[in-house]
């Protein structure tokens, strides 16, 4: 496994992203998929999980409702969209996928580098 995530930006508050996960080696399709998040001086947090079919997720209370992860198994890739997005969803956005095939909170093993995601008021 070896995720990449993509999708990160500038946005106002208020704005919506979507971002991507892919697995360059095509190998996460029976895995559990995670999305975390790190904002300066601030412990990662579980932002948002899928099973490997998609057909469990599961959100941190802070986001649900505004953010939905999917995935496209075809395309081999995880999504997250972002919507309704505040200012503090400024952070680091990371996938990653954990070696369970059901949505799990921790225990995640591969990671991919991260990106951006800035909102501004």
């Amino acid at each position: 496994v070896q995720l990449q995530a993509s999708g990160g930006g500038l946005v106002q508050a208020g704005g919506s992203l979507r971002l991507s996960c892919t697995d360059s080696k095509r190998t996460f399709s029976n895995n559990a998929v995670g999305w975390f998040r790190q904002a300066p001086g601030q412990e990662r947090e579980f932002v948002a999980a899928i099973s490997w079919n998609g057909g469990n997720t599961d959100y941190a209370d802070s986001v649900k409702g505004r953010f939905t992860i999917s995935r496209d198994r075809a395309k081999n890739t995880v999504y997250l969209q972002m919507n309704n997005l505040k200012l503090d969803d400024t952070a680091v956005y990371y996938c990653a996928a954990g070696l369970r095939s059901a949505v799990q909170r921790d225990g995640y093993i591969y990671w991919g580098q991260g990106t951006q995601v800035t909102v501004s008021s």
